[in-house]
């Protein structure tokens, strides 16, 4: 199963909205950017029907060097998390079997 990937996102989107690809790159940029923005102030992003961002915070702790084997002190940082709705779930488990091969293009464009 193949990845898509930000440029084949952008062509989705602009093929089934009519957009430019150079508009629609502006707008899932800016769609991205104001995600990474909302996080790092530190609050959670809804989306129904969608799922939900948010910061986990990770606590310090000890690690190892896989090159020396040394211990290494891991600060404590924030990680993003998400977390897909039921509704998304729903949507994905519609097929129900084990050769899950993922939404097509045009069934992304007709959600």
């Amino acid at each position: 199963m193949a990845n898509v990937t930000k440029k084949d996102l952008i062509e989705i989107i602009s093929n089934a909205t009519g957009l430019t690809q150079v508009d629609t790159r502006i707008v899932l940029e800016s769609f991205l950017e104001a995600i990474s923005k909302t996080l790092r102030e530190g609050k959670n992003i809804e989306i129904r029907g969608f799922g939900r961002f948010k910061i986990k915070e990770r606590k310090a702790r000890m690690g190892r060097n896989p090159h020396t084997n040394t211990p290494v002190q891991v600060p404590a940082g924030y990680k993003p998390v998400f977390q897909a709705s039921k509704e998304l779930r729903n949507r994905i488990n519609a097929g129900n079997g084990k050769n899950f091969p993922g939404p097509t293009e045009q069934q992304i464009t007709s959600v």
